[in-house]
């Protein structure tokens, strides 16, 4: 199996040790990036998240909402119905969701694209998808980014449909609230190989 690339994507609101939580997915290597998803967030919460994180790391941070603070703390954007440009003369990382295989092929500049729901979400129950895996076979590539139930269980299946990369919500809040995130993190690592 080829290694993906992991993304880890934050819960709507902003929680307790959020940051802790995010500083420790990268240090440990098992995640690559993390994508801060606050809908409606006010800009001034948004800066408060991330300078509680490690300055080090907001290079590996992509920011769904407040574009503008990506180039104070040199973060990439992602693109969503929100937010669906990037800021002008942006030069940093760019990504987007995408909800259909039609949609990957929309022409712009990304670094990569999500497409959701792969599987049925783990954070927002009755959220299914409208392909299975098996359809998405020849439609993604190295640039496309599973996301909606993904589990380190799932790798392999994702890889060898042609996805690279996986992006986990769910089940990293749920390992964070339980005082497993450490278990995950390895679980993230031996299936990632």
């Amino acid at each position: 199996m080829s290694r993906l690339r992991v993304i880890a994507v934050t819960l709507p609101e902003f929680i307790g040790g959020e940051a802790e939580t995010i500083a420790s997915l990268l240090e440990s290597g098992a995640v690559e990036r993390v994508h801060l998803r606050k809908p409606g967030a006010e800009p001034g919460s948004m800066r408060r998240l991330i300078e509680s994180i490690p300055s080090h790391l907001h290079q590996r941070l992509s920011l769904h909402d407040c574009h503008p603070l990506a180039a104070d703390y040199g973060c990439g954007v992602h693109l969503n119905s929100r937010s669906p440009e990037a800021p002008a003369g942006f030069g940093g990382t760019v990504s987007r969701s995408c909800h259909s295989p039609a949609e990957l092929l929309r022409p712009g500049r990304f670094d990569y694209q999500f497409l959701s729901p792969i599987y049925p979400s783990i954070s927002k129950p009755g959220y299914e998808p409208a392909f299975t895996v098996d359809d998405l076979r020849g439609a993604v590539g190295p640039t496309t980014v599973a996301l909606g139930g993904v589990t380190p269980s799932k790798f392999i299946e994702l890889a060898a449909t042609g996805f690279g990369g996986a992006a986990m919500l769910g089940c990293i809040w749920q390992a964070a609230r339980a005082g497993k995130l450490n278990e995950l993190i390895h679980q993230i690592k031996c299936c990632n190989t």
